[in-house]
């Protein structure tokens, strides 16, 4: 495949498989897309932060970091030769 034959106009390419749809069809595909758009919100600051795994905290982060090493437990028994 080279560059040209990839389509640059994915629109085109969802329209030449749709055209054959029924009136009805495609007046039930455009109520649906018209209602994903409408109900699509707008991300909001929370949100974002959730996605980074924010930790609000009053500790130091090298305490925090201290304190999850030394709760560490390791119950892996060596293997005996």
């Amino acid at each position: 495949m080279n560059s040209g034959d990839i389509n640059p106009f994915p629109i085109d390419s969802y329209f030449s498989l749709l055209k054959n749809l029924s009136e009805d069809d495609k007046l039930e595909l455009i109520a649906l897309l018209s209602d994903s758009v409408q109900k699509r919100k707008k991300p909001t600051k929370r949100a974002i932060h959730s996605l980074f795994g924010a930790l609000k905290t009053r500790q130091s982060a090298d305490k925090f970091i201290f304190e999850i090493k030394k709760s560490r437990t390791f119950k892996r028994k060596p293997a005996k030769w």
